[in-house]
């Protein structure tokens, strides 16, 4: 089977190796030369622009888009669609919002185009481990182009389900997401407790290797910072700025439009948007005013 990819990346590349692998025909595209330099080097084919991707492609075509949310979507598909026939289809990998999902799905398939929606999971480790794909659209662009999804996926019936209509794989993506950021903020803040108790001397690698084996708080997730840990113990180097790409913040704020108690989610972002902040302002109140009402000693630079 054929797909074209746009955004040739660690993760468009990996999942272009991963499908050439396996037989399938990969053209793709990049605005970095050396990214499509790169993928012809490897066996499949990349291409200079937009239009030789397209021509590169049978019909009816399927177009994976790996480029940033927003604009850079509607950018790309503005671009694409002079350029394709009706029946091909729009495949957004990426992080999307859903509701922008939504609103791509109903204009392009009102131009006689297909629209799916994949959020995609696995990083730098899809290649090797195959990545989670959580699909959303309408039913037969999704069966037609199972045997790329079963190719992408961990296995040909695991890690991957078109999950409903248009706009829902990006919305569970989210959610995952927004699990994902509370999953982290769990492990840093218990390794941050047992790095504090220095009279016992723990040794944080040593711990985390215990835990990937039988421990109720085993997971893929722990077996990364197991092997993160063991190469830097002490976070040499590193500093205390963590980003977040969006989808921790919409996840709060459908927990808030629908009523549900996300507190775990919610103080998991906070804690991300606070780590940005140098010498933060609001601490330093909760200082001042401490010592204002109390007495107690204030911590000067």
């Amino acid at each position: 089977m054929e797909l074209g990819i746009i955004g040739l990346g660690k993760m468009g590349f990996n999942m272009a190796e991963r499908l050439r692998l396996a037989g399938h025909k990969v053209v793709g595209f990049d605005f970095n030369k050396e990214a499509t330099v790169k993928l012809t080097a490897s066996g499949s084919l990349g291409v200079d622009s937009l239009e030789d991707l397209v021509k590169n492609l049978t019909t009816p075509r399927a177009i994976w888009i790996m480029v940033p949310s927003g604009d850079p979507v509607d950018q790309t598909i503005a671009k694409l669609e002079p350029l394709m026939q009706k029946g091909d289809t729009f495949i957004d990998g990426g992080n999307s919002n859903y509701k922008d999902t939504q609103r791509r799905h109903a204009e392009t398939t009102a131009k006689g185009f297909e629209f799916i929606d994949c959020g995609t999971s696995g990083g730098v480790w899809g290649l090797q481990e195959g990545y989670s794909l959580m699909i959303g659209g309408d039913k037969a662009p999704v069966e037609r182009l199972t045997p790329i999804f079963e190719t992408l996926a961990p296995a040909k019936n695991e890690g991957w389900g078109h999950v409903g209509p248009s706009g829902s794989g990006h919305f569970v993506k989210m959610v995952h997401n927004g699990i994902e950021y509370g999953l982290m903020q769990a492990y840093a803040e218990g390794f941050s407790i047992m790095k504090a108790k220095t009279p016992l001397k723990l040794d944080l690698p040593q711990i985390s290797k215990i835990w990937q084996k039988g421990s109720v708080v085993r997971s893929w997730l722990l077996d990364l910072t197991a092997g993160a840990l063991a190469k830097n113990p002490t976070l040499e180097g590193l500093e205390a700025f963590v980003p977040d790409s969006g989808e921790g913040r919409w996840t709060v704020t459908e927990a808030i439009d629908l009523n549900i108690s996300a507190p775990v989610i919610t103080e998991s972002l906070i804690r991300r948007l606070r780590s940005r902040e140098e010498n933060n302002f609001t601490d330093r109140m909760i200082s001042i005013m401490r010592g204002a009402f109390g007495g107690h000693d204030v911590k000067k630079s």
